[in-house]
């Protein structure tokens, strides 16, 4: 299918590995020239190499923090006319209402909440002047489905979803069309962390404790990169003029509900 974006240019946040890497190079497949941003330069030049020899488009690279205004600024200054951001930030770390700490709060919600907002206030006005745009936020599945030992994660993810909820209905006539991608469990170094913890703390192996994760979803599995990626891809193209706010949920049906 032509989805219709060759061409167009895009902001890629965490996008040198995980899901960010698997949205990047389902963009490239469609013909849509990027600026992918990470904090590890190393990995960030190796992804962009590998996604530009492979897919045949410019890939432009920014190493720096999106969380600090510096770090925005140097993103949006090697790609001031984006047609298309993705925003994405690896999960805050692991811990219950009791245990997280004040410093924490304040790091979550500037990393998952208030960057992906910021970002989206600076580009919205070029895509609504130029009638066109994409804007599609990597979140979680606990903001549907909270999980106990994540509630960093289940608050500041939440907190951006209610603004995108709102924005997103303001921008549409111009254009504009912002949603959600909410991935359960995939096959990234964010969930074998996870896994990792859960398994010493239970004492059990790392294998069992992936096994358990796998048998527990209805798919039998854990999603990949790839078809995450495709997932993104279809909200930024032409066909996705009339999906406005939403929140998909890609977790191979493991949020038990109706609706």
């Amino acid at each position: 299918m032509d989805l219709g974006i060759k061409g167009k240019r895009a902001l890629v946040c965490a996008g040198s590995k995980g899901l960010g890497r698997g949205v990047a190079e389902k963009l490239a497949e469609a013909g849509v020239i990027l600026t992918l941003n990470a904090r590890e330069p190393k990995q960030l030049r190796e992804t962009a190499s590998a996604i530009s020899k492979d897919y045949g488009v410019e890939v432009g690279i920014v190493a720096a923090d999106v969380t600090t205004e510096d770090g925005r600024e140097a993103l949006l200054r090697a790609e001031p006319r984006p047609d298309i951001l993705i925003t994405n930030a690896g999960g805050p770390p692991p811990g219950d209402w009791s245990s997280v700490t004040e410093d924490n709060w304040l790091e979550a919600i500037r990393s998952n909440m208030l960057a992906p907002i910021l970002l989206m206030k600076a580009v919205i006005p070029g895509m609504i002047e130029r009638k066109w745009g994409r804007i599609v936020n990597i979140t979680s599945a606990s903001v549907k489905s909270p999980i106990p030992e994540l509630c960093l994660s289940n608050g500041a993810r939440t907190g951006l979803t209610g603004f995108v909820a709102g924005t997103a209905r303001q921008v549409a006539r111009h254009g504009v069309i912002i949603n959600n991608l909410l991935p359960g469990s995939h096959a990234t170094e964010r969930l074998e962390t996870l896994l990792a913890k859960s398994a010493k703390a239970r004492g059990i192996s790392l294998d069992k404790a992936r096994a358990e994760e796998y048998a527990q979803n209805p798919t039998g599995r854990v999603g990949t990169p790839s078809e995450f990626g495709a997932a993104a891809a279809f909200l930024c193209s032409q066909y996705a003029g009339y999906i406005v706010g939403q929140n998909l949920l890609l977790d191979g049906g493991a949020l038990n509900s109706t609706l």
